[in-house]
């Protein structure tokens, strides 16, 4: 009868996970998420067990690792390195849980082979969706459209025309994409300028959807070791928009802020530099510590404001932040969207009393583009695309005619390579 008993039990369930940390029960909503993910089929190992767990035949149905560290093991990273290495190896992925981890710190994680980071504690359901993420079947190589149309040169010298957002919802990446477009179209065959748009809103970056373009993984690989990369590696990570234009995206997932730092920032904006007649950049609505290496490359800033109090208040905190660091405000151009039409004589009084509140010059104008621009945006077109007789368009267009003929007077042989 023990016998027969035995034999009707079932067989436990293979271990598809185990979370690798000092001590487990420092992560207590990493256990209860675990559980609440796969129930019984996860095992825990510290660090000292678990690269020998992984050869062992047990470990073989194992389809990721949650690796839960804090800052107290960031004295012995090495460890930690040792186990991503191993799980590796063995085509486990890693999913690294980290609490008060200083970004250098993390930054080696996700280069040594981390796939997915998730800060604890825990946000409401991050871990199941990371789960999901490293599960999911491998994104399909890039389309032959969307594969870069150009070859990297290190000849150039182009401008850097980071653009930013003073208040959410002010058009800053409307703006970005479709001055970059209009600027890469602006002339025609070996004329034409090389353009490259980089969406540094690493987080919440949109670039990617404005032009109906797929987040790579090598954006990512890419960031995570700036110090290896070279043009090739640049160019290979971008992706071309209708053969034109040439773009960075944000990565596929999200990542934190600070992932890059000053020195990673400096070397991706150089090698588009070199690389491109023009550098435009969509710049997060965040001040990260790395916004001052952008601003340094940068040879003119545009900065999109509304007229309401927001934008007001912004402009101010704006501007007594880079007067107290000693950083160039004369390199912003104000650039105010919804702007009112000839007729708004009103409105327009508030315009001019708004700048000489502030004590700025409003040089740019952006009409209301009305639905056409949200429209252009979903469909991920460029408004000279979807919508060419907008007049949003046209005076993007403007603008970016005069900062072309501007730089082309300015350095005209080497503005008109091919």
């Amino acid at each position: 009868m023990t016998a027969m008993s035995a034999a009707l039990q079932p067989e436990p369930a293979a271990l598809v996970a185990c979370t690798i940390s000092r001590d487990v029960q420092l992560f207590d909503l990493l256990i209860e998420d675990m559980e609440a993910a796969l129930g019984e089929r996860w095992g825990d190992l510290s660090f000292e067990e678990a690269v020998a767990f992984l050869d062992q035949p047990d470990a073989a149905s194992l389809e990721f690792i949650a690796v839960a560290l804090d800052a107290e093991d960031e004295e012995d990273l090495a460890r930690v390195i040792e186990v991503i290495r191993a799980a590796k190896t063995r085509g486990i992925k890693v999913i690294l849980i980290a609490e008060d981890v200083s970004p250098a710190s993390l930054h080696q994680l996700l280069r040594e082979g981390g796939d997915e980071f998730v800060p604890y504690p825990l946000p409401e359901g991050e871990l199941a969706r990371a789960i999901e993420r490293v599960n999911a079947p491998p994104v399909p190589s890039v389309p032959e459209a969307h594969r870069p149309a150009l070859k990297a040169t290190g000849d150039r010298s182009g401008v850097v025309i980071p653009v930013y957002g003073l208040a959410g919802g002010t058009g800053a990446t409307t703006l970005a994409v479709n001055l970059a477009w209009e600027l890469a179209t602006i002339e025609k065959g070996e004329a034409a300028p090389r353009v490259c748009l980089l969406d540094f809103g690493l987080q919440w970056g949109s670039v990617a959807t404005y032009l109906d373009l797929p987040r790579r993984e090598a954006v990512l690989e890419m960031l995570s070791d700036t110090e290896s990369m070279d043009s090739d590696t640049f160019m290979g990570a971008l992706l071309s928009f209708n053969g034109r234009l040439h773009v960075l995206t944000a990565p596929l997932d999200l990542v934190p802020l600070d992932l890059v730092g000053p020195r990673d920032v400096e070397r991706v904006v150089e090698c588009a530099r070199t690389n491109f007649d023009y550098v435009v950049i969509d710049m997060p609505q965040a001040m990260a510590d790395w916004g001052e290496a952008v601003l340094a490359a940068a040879h003119l800033c545009l900065a999109t404001i509304e007229l309401d109090m927001r934008s007001a208040q912004n402009t101010l905190r704006l501007k007594r932040a880079l007067t107290s660091e000693g950083l160039p405000l004369d390199k912003f151009r104000f650039v105010l969207n919804r702007a009112p039409g000839l007729m708004d004589l009103s409105s327009k009084g508030r315009v001019r009393r708004l700048a000489d509140s502030l004590g700025i010059s409003i040089e740019v104008q952006l009409p209301d583009g009305g639905r056409p621009v949200v429209q252009a945006c979903d469909q991920g077109l460029p408004l000279a695309e979807s919508a060419p007789k907008n007049p949003l368009r046209k005076e993007i267009a403007k603008l970016a005619k005069s900062i072309h003929e501007v730089n082309l007077a300015e350095t005209p042989a080497a503005k008109t390579r091919g």
